[in-house]
């Protein structure tokens, strides 16, 4: 973690706090990864049970789980699952958001954060270099396959993205937030271009063929135009567990992961 970080609580920890605010204590909740047990300790002193989990063995009630791996936790263990700005960390979110969907109980608030690509300084960002926000190769390392180190933000993860691996895997997208604004200064430019690109979008989500899937598009529509995901410096996305999940087999080149498919 970077020096600068290591004291601070961002907005996106914030969130997930406030969230879970709403939830009787004793929820028992999985913070992964925990970092240096910042949201841990918040979240106790809410009266919740939290295990965290990470690689670092930061403290010695910390769980060791590897994020690119099953996680070594049974089937709907917990009542709630956090996972703030790892996703984009792993070669593959598709087993990442599996799992975290897998350990928890159906009824269970699913907690997922990171970079949010779509806000619309990214999308500007995008246009006029050709890379996301938070996501531009020239920052990257170069490790070899077999280094078990932090490759930082190789996987950017749009709403899209992210939505449709949850209904894969039995959850629905039950909020969505951020934290605070993306150079909120440029609110004028964002909201002119929104404006701008609104007939195009409503084309996109709102045409006839589509009849039978629009209350899904309007929810997809809403989300994507509101002012958390326009300038959110992190998406924070909420998932509600509605569907057991069943094991299905991933395959990669001399590895063999398993993750889980809505039952």
């Amino acid at each position: 973690m970077r020096e600068h970080k290591k004291e601070s609580f961002p907005g996106y920890m914030t969130r997930a706090v406030e969230i879970f605010s709403r939830q009787a204590p004793g929820q028992h909740i999985l913070d992964l990864p925990a970092g240096s047990g910042k949201l841990t300790k918040a979240l106790r002193a809410q009266g919740h049970i939290v295990t965290p989990a990470d690689i670092n063995g930061h403290a010695e009630d910390f769980v060791y789980a590897d994020m690119t791996c099953r996680l070594p936790f049974n089937d709907e263990t917990f009542d709630g699952v956090v996972c703030l700005e790892g996703v984009e960390h792993v070669l593959n979110p598709f087993l990442l958001i599996g799992e975290l969907l897998r350990v928890s109980k159906i009824g269970g608030k699913v907690i997922v954060s990171t970079p949010n690509i779509m806000n619309m300084y990214s999308r500007l960002q995008f246009l006029f270099t050709g890379t996301f926000y938070q996501f531009h190769p020239a920052q990257l390392h170069d490790y070899e396959p077999h280094e078990a180190v932090d490759r930082f933000h190789i996987s950017p993860m749009s709403y899209h993205r992210l939505r449709y691996l949850g209904d894969y895997f039995g959850a629905q997208v039950a909020e969505v937030h951020a934290d605070k604004a993306k150079k909120a200064w440029l609110a004028p430019v964002y909201a002119g271009l929104n404006l701008l690109g609104k007939p195009w979008a409503r084309a996109l989500f709102f045409n006839r063929n589509y009849e039978k899937y629009r209350h899904r598009n309007e929810q997809i529509y809403g989300h994507i135009n509101s002012r958390a995901l326009l300038t959110g410096r992190s998406l924070v996305l909420v998932y509600e567990k509605v569907k057991a999940t069943t094991p299905i087999t991933i395959n990669t080149p001399g590895t063999s992961h398993t993750a889980n498919k809505a039952a």
